[in-house]
């Protein structure tokens, strides 16, 4: 993401004041505000014509965009992330949206039936699309089994004891034959009988680290980048719930528009991106905002993501939530209502 603070740190009162006005006019109403309506309500008293040269010393700085002819003026998407960074200020959500998020949760405690309630609610409450990244399932391993696809390709299958079956296509290490692949799974049943991807993945290290005289190198890579991907983020071991799409389809949008957010959730349905949508929440502590082609996911559909991680009880990123909306979210809003949603779905799973 851009670092705009020395953009903002290089403006003055005045012209801090007139971007600030336009960005909070836009996200309320969506619309461009002009240069006379600024006049009549900036803290210092200034005429029209020195408002729009303001503007336009903004809009050369690439935070403002004029959309139509009229002089009135909307953020860019550098605009929004600077104001999101330096400008906007954020607090807890006032009660009703605590209460709301809170009552969202229910007295259920089974897994599924409580990740469905929060992104209903959590898409309620915002009038917004909402995302659940569901934590990965703790199933036991039945049996493993790999199978050579090509010199560079092999299939993964793994049964799970509830009787899924999960198949995934990785690359093994160059040089590997049918033999160290039958070696590698016979491997995996052995110590993995009973165990979940998560508990096989620390019996293996332990395994090899002891056993490392009984298989040869290139065994050793295949199982680690065996297990690797099949613990991966993006596999069917976790479940991406989306709720609200109809927020975003509403008929104000022109049909491009429309077919964008389409494009959007088709793929996120399609969970192609999963691993993504983990990995931008582990990034970092605490909420994250992501504005319009800033992350790849909603680069198509012009949307912003308000996502933040749950951690379970001992401070490991299973899961996260997250709000897509357009780029004119009321983030003021929004992100303490995620960062409160995040908290208690952290809580409730580690209960």
């Amino acid at each position: 993401m851009t670092d705009t603070s020395n953009l903002l740190a290089d403006m003055d009162s005045r012209a801090r004041d007139v971007f600030q006005r336009i960005v909070e006019g836009y996200l309320l109403t969506g619309e461009p505000t002009g240069s006379r309506t600024l006049s009549k309500v900036l803290s210092e008293p200034v005429s029209a014509a020195t408002v729009r040269n303001v503007m336009q010393d903004l809009e050369q700085l690439g935070l403002l965009d004029s959309p139509h002819v009229s002089a009135g003026r909307v953020p860019t998407q550098l605009g929004l992330r600077m104001f999101v960074d330096g400008i906007l200020e954020v607090g807890d959500p006032d009660e009703a949206d605590r209460q709301r998020i809170q009552s969202s949760f229910g007295d259920g405690t089974e897994v599924d039936g409580l990740l469905d309630r929060v992104s209903h609610g959590l898409s309620g409450l915002t009038h917004s699309a909402s995302l659940v990244l569901a934590p990965k399932k703790s199933s036991p391993i039945k049996h493993i089994e790999f199978v050579s696809l090509a010199p560079d390709r092999s299939l993964a299958i793994l049964v799970f004891s509830n009787g899924e079956v999960e198949n995934r296509v990785f690359s093994p290490p160059p040089g590997q034959t049918p033999s160290q692949l039958r070696e590698a799974a016979n491997f995996l049943n052995a110590v993995g009988q009973g165990k979940s991807l998560t508990e096989l993945r620390a019996t293996i290290s332990a395994e090899i680290a002891r056993r490392r005289s009984e298989i040869d190198a290139l065994t050793a890579q295949l199982v680690e980048s065996g297990v690797a991907v099949l613990d991966d983020a993006g596999g069917q071991n976790e479940r991406l719930i989306v709720r609200g799409r109809s927020n975003l389809l509403n008929e104000d949008q022109d049909q491009a528009q429309l077919d964008r957010v389409r494009v959007l959730f088709d793929d996120l349905e399609r969970k192609r991106d999963i691993a993504d949508f983990l990995n931008l929440a582990e990034e970092g502590d605490g909420v994250r905002i992501f504005i319009g082609s800033e992350n790849k996911l909603f680069s198509l559909s012009g949307s912003s993501l308000v996502v933040s991680p749950y951690m379970n009880a001992d401070r490991k990123v299973i899961g996260a939530v997250g709000v897509i909306g357009p780029t004119r979210l009321n983030y003021g809003r929004i992100v303490p209502i995620v960062n409160y949603t995040a908290q208690l779905m952290g809580r409730a799973l580690s209960e």
